[in-house]
């Protein structure tokens, strides 16, 4: 079949709007006709060049959502009809990460998805007899894609498609980091540095967690306001403080008989591995936990004292935010569709397929929260 697609023809260049080819789904697999699919600061990552998994010519897009319109052989999970948000992490219920009930990094098709490639080694897009790669799994800035029946999860069937799409990667991973990966406490004290699309959820998952202090760290005062929509308390832009960020967080986290100071929780949501120093050196000593979920550059290292460390701090790091997708991301769906979450405010812009490199610019100028593509 055919099916219009952004292609990412080689790093640092614009996606070309093109016609491709789309081969059915054979066993085990699932066509979906996606719906909306939102724009990642991952999928501007690996479009730049510096990722170092990037391969091209590919269909990227890893935020989407849309309905199944056919299955292949030995589906049993989902059918034609169903609504479904593809999953980059996917979740077979049956490999050992999964079995061990400590991880979602499902390993069942991990070698494949890494490649570009279906399960089975091959790709189901291609254009002029020239194969095209598949994207984390998902390739949703296709009309059409296919992808493994244990990367979709079925969700509430009235829940919209250019609201929920966000929850295939920036709800998820913020809120999940927060929940499943720190399991922060109420009463807690957290500090998010980069109040983007990620940033934000983590600071409306500390709000849904009970957090009584909740610190949002960005350079852009335009941020402040949407940190406060979503629960943040305290605002700070490190531009606009005297001396190092990190005693002057340390001070600001002191409360009652507490003269050490620091969060009981940090999360760092930039990419930026001097940020992801100062967001563990911000954590209270002797158990304060840093969560590193921002996605480094290529051959950048995270470093620290080893003393921050003996001292009791710990670091971690979140993929998905934790979340089992076919599990917990309809969970997710229904607490949207319950009002305990909201996504509505951070969907800024709604762009056609034909626009999106206007979508990836307003996410480089930081003028978006979150520009999603309708199909």
């Amino acid at each position: 079949m055919k099916t219009r697609a952004a292609v990412a023809v080689a790093a640092g260049k614009p996606l070309e709007i093109m016609e491709v080819n789309l081969e059915g789904p054979r066993e085990g697999e699932v066509l979906v006709e996606i719906k909306a699919t939102g724009i990642c600061h991952t999928d501007d990552f690996t479009l730049s060049g510096a990722d170092p998994e990037g391969i091209f010519p590919a269909i990227l897009g890893h935020e989407g959502a849309g309905v199944v319109v056919d299955v292949g052989p030995g589906v049993t999970s989902v059918r034609k009809g169903d609504h479904v948000i593809p999953l980059y992490t996917p979740e077979c219920r049956q490999c050992p990460s999964c079995l061990s009930r400590k991880t979602n990094l499902c390993t069942a098709i991990r070698a494949t998805q890494g490649q570009g490639l279906m399960p089975d080694g091959t790709s189901r897009f291609s254009v002029g007899g020239e194969r095209l790669f598949h994207y984390m799994g998902c390739s949703t800035f296709s009309n059409f894609t296919v992808l493994p029946e244990i990367a979709v999860a079925k969700v509430h069937p009235d829940a919209p498609f250019d609201k929920i799409c966000y929850i295939g990667c920036g709800v998820t991973t913020g809120i999940g980091a927060v929940i499943n990966t720190a399991k922060v406490e109420i009463g807690s004290t957290a500090i998010v540095f980069g109040l983007g699309g990620i940033g934000l959820n983590v600071i409306q998952g500390l709000r849904l967690a009970g957090a009584d202090m909740i610190i949002g760290v960005d350079i852009n005062n335009a941020k402040k306001e949407w940190g406060e929509r979503f629960g943040m308390t305290h605002f700070v832009n490190p531009k606009e403080v005297e001396g190092e960020l990190v005693p002057y967080l340390i001070d600001l986290t002191k409360r009652g008989a507490d003269t050490i100071g620091g969060a009981d929780y940090t999360f760092d949501c930039t990419g930026n591995v001097t940020v992801m120093r100062q967001a563990l050196e911000s954590a209270h000593r002797g158990w304060g936990e840093s969560i590193i979920i921002g996605v480094a550059g290529a051959g950048e290292e995270i470093s620290t004292r080893p003393f921050q460390l003996v001292t009791g701090r710990v670091w971690k790091g979140t993929a998905f935010g934790g979340a089992r997708g076919r599990t917990d991301v309809p969970k997710i769906v229904d607490w949207y569709m319950e009002g305990k979450i909201e996504i509505d405010p951070m969907i800024t812009h709604t762009l056609t397929l034909d626009e999106i490199n206007k979508g990836f610019d307003l996410m480089r100028q930081g003028e978006s929260i979150r520009s999603v593509v309708v199909f």
